[in-house]
């Protein structure tokens, strides 16, 4: 993979990386920074890189990788009304604090599959967990997104 290709891989994936990122870090200082940190070390790394099919799986990997990283380093908490400040205004507010309440192990796969479009394999392969732990936390997490939403 050359140069053009590979920046342009990245740049396509640009949104779903900052929207994963922000389903974990919560700010989009650190987004930016996982981002970037993400796409440098793809680019060193990019010779181990099996199948270029994987590239989006891979990549995902990457950046998860660097997010776990940065809140080792910064180890913030952030209440959650300074987080819903930080939001662009979602169209449904409710829906969005009810998200950002659940816990991340089923909040992530969530967002992968209902807002990036992503297939439970390719969950799976970028969270390092099987195919059946995947469909598991994502009806958990609908199933707590049901009753936070009913109340």
């Amino acid at each position: 993979m050359d140069r053009n290709e590979f920046a342009a891989r990245v740049i396509g994936q640009t949104d779903r990386m900052y929207r994963i990122s922000w389903s974990i870090l919560r700010c989009d200082e650190d987004c930016r920074d996982a981002m970037q940190e993400a796409a440098l070390k793809a680019w060193e790394k990019r010779y181990t890189l099996r199948n270029e099919a994987y590239f989006e799986t891979w990549l995902t990997r990457i950046l998860l990788n660097e997010c776990y990283a940065i809140q080792r380093r910064r180890k913030r908490t952030w209440p959650i009304e300074d987080t819903a400040e930080l939001f662009v205004q979602p169209k449904d507010l409710t829906l969005s604090l009810a998200l950002q309440s659940l816990p991340e192990k089923l909040r992530l796969p969530l967002v992968m599959h209902a807002l990036e479009g992503m297939t439970y394999e390719e969950i799976g392969r970028a969270l390092r967990i099987s195919k059946a732990t995947v469909t598991g936390r994502i009806q958990r997490a609908k199933q707590q997104l049901r009753k936070e939403l009913e109340v």
